[in-house]
């Protein structure tokens, strides 16, 4: 069975997609951007679009009752491959300890011209 998750503290898709989905063992969540779930709009710069992602994806994560520490897969998509060692600086802030399996790749555009987005896979 699988049971679709919606997390009130992130943004609403910009899509017709959910937040995650969970199965029995696996919750499987959508790429989060940097936007301000408030206001849907993306900060300036790397920095903060990285933060704000991560924020993001800690909220999804959480309606599912979950935490950064369950993950065990990511995939990081960024707009300039020029900005990998910020973001793995401010990546290491919130996957502490044991990380994650992760790709990175750079795309030629992200929704709503986002600088990264990031998804991921938790195990329960």
């Amino acid at each position: 069975m699988k049971k679709t998750i919606f997390a009130e503290k992130a943004p609403a898709a910009v899509g017709p997609y959910v937040h995650a989905v969970g199965t029995e063992n696996l919750v499987f969540t959508s790429g989060q951007l940097g936007l301000d779930p408030e206001t849907g709009i993306l900060p300036e710069g790397i920095e903060a679009q990285t933060h704000q992602a991560l924020k993001n994806l800690g909220a999804v994560l959480e309606a599912a009752g979950l935490g950064y520490q369950d993950v065990v897969r990511t995939m990081v998509f960024l707009d300039n491959m020029d900005d990998f060692a910020a973001v793995n600086q401010i990546y290491a802030e919130y996957f502490k300890g044991e990380a994650p399996a992760r790709s990175c790749v750079e795309v030629a555009r992200l929704p709503k011209g986002g600088l990264i987005e990031i998804e991921a896979i938790a195990a329960k």
